[in-house]
């Protein structure tokens, strides 16, 4: 029997076991978000130790927490959206070197000026690598584990911000924070030369930017290990869209709700993550704790957040992404209520901690994980991207706002326990969305989707 000459790359993809090479890239994928979460996360440990050395004041020291966030938001915004006019691979192997190279010369700076300057750089990289990421994989999944396999591949962001946690506990006393500053660049530089031979580009990207059917055979094929040869014309069936520019996609009628939404439950999301892992371990040492101790408490965070990654992913692909992710936030928030009441003394600390990861982080996961699918491949990266860009002002107001509150003489109770506000409000904005898309399902019932090709 003849092949036909016409492939619906979706289909394909959908129809079919993976192969070895999209496990791989899942593997690939997990090491970037694993070496983005060391780099986030690393300043939080490292701060005690910088603050303690350079003699400046916590809120002083605010302006370097808030850099990286920063440039974490203009990355996502500008580079991560870049992705759909310059192609996934391009800008992820970039990102991935940059943040690598300036975490490396963040170490040898000598005041909190020129270490925010540098954090900001580095943020730049890290905002362009977690949407490039969330998109090229989701690409190359089947919808019928898309949720669960992307939820997984984001605890690499848990594991690497918890590993980083307990290589500051073992490097800091005897090695100085600049240890551990050398540790979190080189993982994302040896894993530089690896993606340049081993990533591919997106075959849908391809296809909606008109590539040579040529290159898109060969990526497919490579990328499924599948003979494609019998093929002359690649396609694309999704959603039909009202505009020609992936920014614009995001605001017509169809995706306009779905984006505010979006940002709206990841910007309440990061800024009670960034709070609680920037500040949490500079609370505990003025407590009395020492700085492991400190550490290992605050990465018990990123463990919950790993564990809780997972299974909100199977539960979403069993009960609904947007009632998972919103009982998550929910439960986050009466956990933060229990974490400030016990206060730091408690002998539940780390369990409590645990738990907000879990619920808080695994909502957050979940989040980057349905994000992908609001969006059509014209506009998929500057969709997420976005998000993500919008989002991360929570992190920059969480990873600030933590000094400025000590100094006004708020105390740990009254930190935690109001973070549960925005845990909530960041459940009613995902339900919120999930309405947005059952109207649209309804609108468009019976319409046929858009091919490309």
């Amino acid at each position: 029997m003849t092949a036909p000459a016409t492939l619906e790359i979706r289909s394909f993809i959908d129809g079919r076991r993976m192969s070895a090479r999209q496990w791989i890239l899942t593997v690939l994928c997990f090491l970037i978000v694993l070496a983005d979460g060391m780099d986030v996360a690393i300043m939080g440990f490292v701060a005690p130790s910088i603050i303690g050395e350079w003699g400046i004041s916590r809120p002083a020291f605010g302006m370097v927490m808030g850099a990286a966030p920063i440039g974490l938001a203009v990355g996502a915004i500008l580079a991560g959206s870049s992705s759909d006019w310059f192609g996934r691979r391009r800008v992820l192997l970039m990102s991935v070197l940059s943040f690598g190279v300036f975490t490396l010369l963040t170490a040898f700076t000598r005041d909190p000026m020129e270490m925010a300057i540098l954090r900001f750089l580095t943020g730049l990289g890290l905002g362009a690598a977690m949407p490039n990421t969330t998109t090229l994989l989701s690409e190359y999944l089947p919808e019928r584990s898309k949720s669960f396999l992307l939820a997984t591949m984001f605890t690499g962001f848990n594991f690497g911000s918890a590993l980083i946690g307990f290589v500051a506990a073992w490097l800091l006393p005897v090695h100085g924070w600049q240890s551990v500053l050398y540790f979190g660049a080189a993982v994302p530089l040896a894993l530089f030369p690896l993606l340049c031979v081993a990533l591919p580009e997106s075959a849908r990207y391809m296809v909606v930017r008109g590539v040579e059917t040529d290159r898109i055979r060969a990526v497919l094929s490579r990328i499924t290990g599948t003979d494609l040869s019998g093929f002359a014309r690649f396609t694309l069936k999704e959603e039909a869209v009202a505009a020609k520019q992936p920014f614009a996609v995001l605001f017509t009628r169809a995706f306009a709700l779905r984006t505010f939404t979006l940002w709206v439950t990841y910007f309440m999301g990061l800024l009670v993550i960034y709070l609680t892992t920037s500040w949490l371990p500079t609370m505990m040492k003025d407590a009395g704790m020492s700085i492991d101790r400190a550490a290992n408490v605050t990465a018990m965070f990123q463990l919950g957040g790993t564990i809780g990654a997972v299974l909100v992913g199977l539960a979403m692909d069993r009960f609904g992404a947007n009632r998972t992710i919103g009982a998550a936030y929910c439960l986050g928030g009466v956990a933060l209520v229990f974490l400030g009441v016990g206060g730091l003394q408690s002998a539940w600390l780390a369990l409590v901690v645990g738990i907000v990861g879990f619920c808080m982080s695994g909502a957050q996961t979940g989040l980057n994980a349905f994000a992908p699918g609001c969006y059509p491949t014209l506009a998929r990266a500057t969709g997420v991207s976005w998000m993500l860009g919008v989002g991360r002002l929570g992190s920059i107001l969480g990873s600030s706002i933590g000094g400025l509150l000590l100094s006004f003489g708020w105390g740990f109770e009254g930190i935690f326990s109001a973070l549960a506000l925005p845990a909530v409000l960041a459940a009613g904005a995902i339900l919120l969305n999930g309405l947005a898309l059952r109207s649209v399902v309804t609108d468009d019932a019976g319409q046929p989707a858009q091919a490309r090709g």
